[in-house]
């Protein structure tokens, strides 16, 4: 009666609509998923490497919708950049018997994800790179994300451009730092290793890295800071050490956030497309749970550089002929009210992350 087949008359039908409507009844999916020729969960995984970071939650979102439209429920696992939560997950998904997981792998997990495909499990990388797998793949262009960033620094006439990076076994940070040697390259500008930096990608590795690079006895002039977490550490060493955006230090963040507009002056960020590169990962991976023979795609996605006011003219150098922008009045990294913002809306976007804890369809 239930699946509404045409032999049960209509008396009846009423009759056990009635009772399920008095029981509160629901369906059990696991009993669905048992009736099914093939049997199939209707549940997909995602692992992501730290919910905190709000990129994260717009890859969710982007994920969530698509199951939501194709009836799956969605799975989903906080790693917080540590590997054995990151390997725990995917071994408690495949005991789930999901359809398919969706997975930013570090490299400490690529033999289990490479174990897991070769078994048959339908897996999609996203955000990240394996190289050594021939999985469906969505990332971003982070080389040209990166070197988009240094030429605008270099534009308005940047030289000692710092580089504070993510954890360097991660593809997006070995890439954002191949963009930023190309662009310096571009323009004969030799890259000086003391200006280079790499973290674990965490705010805390932010704030120390970029304390490490203005103490130096010829500090940069502008930094570039591989990911939003990373960016709000810098930040606050910033504002700590007293130095002024834009004339102090220019400053881009790798990803745009809500709270780059609350700033003072307004940060230029690389905007990836996070929710897209969500929303494409989920569509591949039900490509292949319909058709695991089919062959593996590899979409990049382009990331756009947004400008805005924290990239002034260095002092003591002019912009380029024509290119660059006019030196900007001082003023203070951040006013109270602006900071406040800043924070309650990063606040909101790790309380919403977190309450997708398993987001139903």
């Amino acid at each position: 009666m239930l699946t509404g087949s045409s032999l049960v008359n209509d008396a009846t039908r009423e009759r056990v609509q009635r009772a399920i409507d008095a029981l509160g009844y629901q369906p059990s999916r696991v009993a669905r998923r048992l009736r099914k020729d093939p049997a199939r969960a209707n549940l997909i995984g995602l692992v992501v490497p730290d919910i905190e970071n709000p990129f994260f939650a717009d890859v969710v979102r982007g994920v969530e919708d698509v199951a939501q439209r194709h009836d799956y429920m969605l799975f989903l696992g906080n790693a917080d950049e540590d590997a054995r939560r990151e390997t725990h997950y995917l071994e408690l998904m495949r005991a789930e018997s999901v359809d398919g997981v969706i997975v930013p792998a570090s490299a400490e997990a690529e033999p289990l994800v490479a174990r897991l495909a070769a078994a048959g499990l339908p897996i999609v990388c996203v955000d990240r790179r394996m190289p050594s797998l021939a999985v469906d793949t969505v990332v971003a262009d982070n080389v040209r994300g990166a070197a988009e960033a240094v030429e605008h620094l270099l534009d308005v006439g940047h030289r000692r451009i710092g580089f504070v990076g993510g954890r360097p076994d991660l593809s997006t940070s070995r890439e954002r730092y191949e963009g930023y040697q190309r662009a310096l390259a571009e323009r004969d500008v030799a890259v000086d290793p003391s200006l280079v930096r790499f973290g674990d990608s965490r705010q805390e590795s932010g704030r120390r890295l970029t304390r490490e690079l203005l103490a130096q006895r010829e500090p940069p002039t502008a930094i570039l800071v591989g990911n939003n977490l990373m960016t709000l550490g810098a930040l606050e060493a910033i504002h700590v050490l007293r130095r002024r955006i834009p004339d102090d230090i220019a400053v881009i963040g790798y990803d745009d956030m809500p709270w780059a507009l609350a700033l003072n002056p307004p940060l230029t960020a690389v905007r990836q497309p996070g929710y897209e590169m969500g929303r494409c990962a989920a569509e591949l991976l039900l490509k292949r749970i319909e058709a695991p023979a089919r062959p593996t795609t590899v979409r990049t996605l382009r990331p756009t550089l947004v400008v805005r006011e924290s990239c002034g003219a260095r002092r003591g150098g002019p912009p380029e002929e024509g290119r660059g922008e006019r030196p900007r009045r001082r003023m203070p990294l951040l006013d109270a009210a602006r900071a406040d913002a800043a924070r309650d809306l990063v606040g909101l976007a790790v309380t919403a992350a977190t309450a997708m804890t398993v987001v139903t369809a």
